[in-house]
């Protein structure tokens, strides 16, 4: 369980001296919390995936499972989120059509709280706004006005967004939707703009060709959490009734999209080309290309995470077995390979990556042929990455996404010995 060690003195009256002196040079070498979905069934009685959940040591970034990890999640979960605060988790459940709502313990351990339905089938991904209020979930195909299931992989047609409102102690509201292309497979939600209050949300879509992929912008209203069209994007509906939606230019079959911390810069991941693309986000919320891009990535890019400072962008290259570490030009946007190692190698098909929050140097890459997370350390002067101890550690069967949780106000608390 974590506790504060600054706290402990109030304790003191019913302890000894030495005792109140060994506890004050005590040290809590836990740092984060990450999180592992799992799309193979724990049991061979259940279609159920699982949540593998570890504790971050904090001076090397090595990985211990939590007792009673893995837990059961639904069927196929293949990505998650954690909410602002560190206090609950929201599970992608694919098969289910379903979100996992989870409460996180002091100890890092999660507790199912309860499961809802997304507006859809086949959801892909999912978002929070910084402000833990509207929960964002893309999915692949729009359902009938009686929830009767339209569209599938032989009938393809539009997809789109639920949107949830978040209540006390995480709790998803009554959700609405927005309708988007064919295939989202990504959605980001941005920081406020600088000076603004002002919060935009891309939706990544592959759509199916001869159709180009695109990003779709949308300003998010504070109040509702509704979506809005920014400039570029038009939302229309086809003599067909379905859905159709062009945006932004996405490359070929996008994988991935992030903002960086500042909500300045958006970039997406191309499977098929092997290429990152960076934009610019205007003040309208439209993207504009960088300058020079698409950048080269490693064979088969599905995972992609920046920072917490903002400075260091990271792609999980599947076929390539690495992570490609990248700087950021923090005027321009450009992706830069790290000088420290642009690519590290990791375990077996990598596919998402993500960096604790406390301290900001620990990377977690979700290993889906291998069953494992491998884990590495970032070097805070250029990106570079060095393998942790021990890494890589044992993950339940096809994993397929990870987050991580810092440990409470653990990077800000003062030990003194």
């Amino acid at each position: 369980m974590m506790w504060n060690k600054l706290g402990r003195g109030t304790l003191a009256s019913v302890l000894s001296l030495a005792l109140v002196s060994v506890t004050a040079c005590s040290r809590d070498y836990v740092l984060a919390y990450v999180y592992v979905t799992t799309a193979k069934p724990l049991t061979s009685a259940s279609r159920h995936g699982g949540i593998s959940a570890y504790a971050v040591d904090y001076q090397i970034g090595s990985l211990t499972p939590l007792a009673d990890s893995p837990i059961e999640a639904g069927t196929n979960p293949v990505t998650l989120v954690a909410s602002p605060n560190g206090l609950n988790l929201y599970v992608v459940n694919h098969d289910d059509a379903t979100i996992g709502v989870y409460s996180i313990g002091t100890d890092g351990k999660i507790f199912l709280q309860s499961t809802v339905n997304t507006t859809g089938s086949n959801p892909t991904s999912i978002a929070i706004d910084s402000a833990g209020k509207f929960l964002y979930v893309a999915f692949q195909y729009q359902l009938g006005p009686n929830g009767q299931q339209l569209y599938s992989p032989a009938s393809p047609g539009p997809g789109g967004v639920t949107i949830f409102p978040i209540g006390s102690a995480g709790a998803l509201g009554s959700p609405s939707t927005v309708n988007v292309g064919n295939n989202p497979v990504g959605i980001v939600v941005s920081r406020p703009t600088p000076g603004t209050s002002t919060v935009f949300v891309y939706v990544l879509d592959q759509e199916t060709l001869p159709k180009p992929a695109t990003v779709l912008g949308f300003q998010q209203n504070s109040s509702t959490g509704g979506l809005t069209p920014t400039p570029g994007t038009v939302i229309t509906t086809d003599t067909t009734g379905k859905t159709v939606a062009t945006g932004y230019g996405a490359g070929t079959t996008p994988s991935a999209i992030a903002e960086d911390p500042s909500a300045r810069f958006v970039y997406i991941t191309d499977e098929a080309t092997n290429q990152l693309y960076g934009n610019v986000v205007s003040n309208t919320g439209a993207l504009v290309p960088m300058v020079n891009s698409p950048f080269a990535t490693g064979i088969l890019p599905l995972g992609l995470t920046i920072d917490p400072r903002g400075q260091f962008l990271y792609v999980a290259n599947y076929t390539s077995g690495s992570i490609g570490a990248y700087a950021i030009n923090t005027a321009t946007g450009t992706p830069v390979g790290s000088v420290g190692s642009a690519s590290t190698t990791v375990d077996t098909g990598p596919q998402c990556v993500t960096v604790e929050p406390a301290l900001g140097i620990y990377v977690y890459t979700a290993n889906n042929l291998a069953g494992t997370v491998s884990a590495l350390k970032l070097d805070p002067h250029n990106g570079g990455l060095g393998q942790v101890q021990n890494t890589p550690f044992p993950s339940g069967a096809l994993p397929t996404c990870a987050v991580s949780v810092a440990n409470g106000s653990h990077p800000t608390q003062i030990i003194v010995d």
